[in-house]
Formats: structure tokens, sequence, C-alpha cells
């Protein structure tokens, strides 16, 4: 681009992001300047810009979406100013510090679409997340469904830190705060090793849901999960299971299989969700993604 051109964008940039990141209502965006500087970029260097400086969010980064995309994504956020938005702190790197942890991947996005379309299986619960990640998807939770309790769950120190940070970037508290707001869940960050955690610790958490995204990527992070779900079962021996919600991308079939047939050896019921109608983030519409609903 010119200088003139250059100077220009960064304005434009600067003025959305003031306003953005201001958490103000934005009654008006630049919709046709904007346009025409994205149609007539050679690149897409804008675009991951605009993304960078509001969403934060990798896969966007990635592969950033068309013109078209990013403005029916952006006009979502703009029209629900007072539905609740989700801030974020990740790594820009797909690894990191030896976890994939601290971004956010397809699936925890689906399932936030598929909890805010289904907010009745969370409200006035306990709900404990198993690799919780970055947190988005449990931060959706706690804004939109109205859960009693959350609690995210980790092994990895990075990942736990940055989900402390997170939860406090969005406004929740942690449960030894004494100024939590009342009328916010109570939120927990724990750090939970699935090979290790036993029975005795487990039923501390009380969950009447527990969710998982994007962790079947291995076959021992799947023999690792189903090992914890059945011992969650046993948590609450005399009492009704929790629900349990996987939600996953269909990267590699065998995969799937692998889980779907460690499930039935361990004795645990299972039946796929109807995808849903929400699409408020911008992940790729081609990925096979799934919900997989799961009776301990």
């Amino acid at each position: 681009m010119a200088p003139e051109e250059d100077a220009g964008t960064e304005l434009l940039l600067q003025s959305f992001e003031r306003r953005f990141l201001a958490a103000r209502a934005l009654r008006s965006f630049p919709w046709q300047s904007l346009e025409a500087k994205l149609r007539d970029s050679s690149d897409s260097e804008l675009l991951r810009d605009i993304l960078q400086k509001t969403v934060k969010h990798p896969v966007c980064v990635k592969h950033p979406p068309s013109v078209k995309y990013v403005r029916c994504f952006l006009s979502e956020l703009i029209k629900k100013p007072s539905g609740g938005s989700v801030t974020l702190s990740e790594s820009t790197a797909i690894i990191s510090h030896g976890t994939t942890g601290l971004v956010t991947w397809d699936a925890a996005l689906y399932l936030a679409e598929w909890a805010i379309e289904n907010p009745g299986a969370f409200t006035d619960r306990t709900v404990l997340e198993l690799g919780s990640g970055a947190g988005l998807t449990g931060l959706a939770i706690c804004k939109m469904c109205h859960p009693r309790a959350y609690i995210f769950s980790d092994c990895h120190s990075r990942v736990l830190k940055q989900l402390r940070g997170n939860v406090l970037l969005n406004g929740l508290s942690l449960e030894a705060d004494i100024t939590a707001n009342l009328d916010s869940p109570r939120v927990t960050v724990a750090q939970l090793d699935w090979d290790v955690a036993t029975v005795c610790q487990l039923s501390a958490f009380q969950p009447d849901v527990v969710i998982a995204a994007d962790v079947l990527y291995c076959p021992e992070a799947i023999m690792s999960l189903v090992g914890v779900l059945r011992r969650l079962a046993a948590c609450r021996e005399h009492q009704r299971a929790p629900e349990v919600y996987v939600a996953f991308t269909v990267r590699n079939p065998g995969t799937c299989q692998l889980f779907t047939t460690e499930l039935g050896r361990a004795g645990i019921k299972w039946e796929a969700e109807p995808r849903h109608d929400q699409k408020l983030f911008p992940y790729e519409e081609h990925l096979e993604m799934a919900i997989l609903n799961l009776t301990l």
C-alpha cells in the first residue's frame, strides 16, 4: 500500500479497536470504507489486522475468511452488545510450551454455539469441563447459560495460568474472591490430570454436567478420557450420573471409531446430538463436527 493508504488504514483500525475494546455498543461502523479497503487490498493483511486487534482468535488469523463473512461476524457482535462477549488471551502458535491448550480449537467454538442454543442443559447446574484449554466454551456458558457453578480444568500449569487470567479478563471472579458477584456462577480453575485423578478427588466436584471439546487427538488421550469418565460415574454411585457432552472435529475417522469402541467396552452408552443452527464463530464450515451425549 502507498504511505497515505497505510495511514488511513491505521486510523480506521485504531478507531474500531478503541470503541470495540472499550465494550461500548457500536451504533455504526464504516462498512463502506472498510469493504472498499478490503476489496482493493492485494492480500489479507488488513483482514488479519482487524481480527488480531479485536477477536484475537488464531484460527481466524491462519485462515482469513471472506469480506462478506467478516462483515456478518462483526455485525453479530455489534447487534448483541448486551448478550455477552468473550475476550481471550491466547497463544498465536498451535503448539506452545509443550501443549496445544493455549489456543482455541474448532470444536470448542462448535460446543459453545450448541450450549448457547441449549442453555437449559446448564442453567442452575454445576458444570465440569475437562481439558478447558483457553476457556472459550466455559466463558460462553458462564455468560449465556447461567450455571450455578463452573469448574474449568486442565493439567498443564501454563494453561491453568492463562485460564485464570481469561476468567478475570471476562469480569468473572474465582471462587476464593469474597467480592464475587452473587449473580455470576461460582467459578473454579482446577488442576486435573486424567491419569492420576482418583474417585475421591473427582467426587469433590459433584458435577451435574461434564463437557469436553477437541480432546480426542490421539489414542492415549482417548484412553485417559474414558478412564476419567468411568471414575466420574463411580463418584455418584447412589445418585444420578452427570450428563456428558463431548464435542470433536472429525479429522481422522479411525480416532472417532476408537473413542466409540472404548466407550462401549466401558459400558458407556452414547448418541450423537443433532447439528445445531447457531453460527456465531468463525470456524471453517467444511469441517465435520460432532457432539456425543454420553450416559455413564
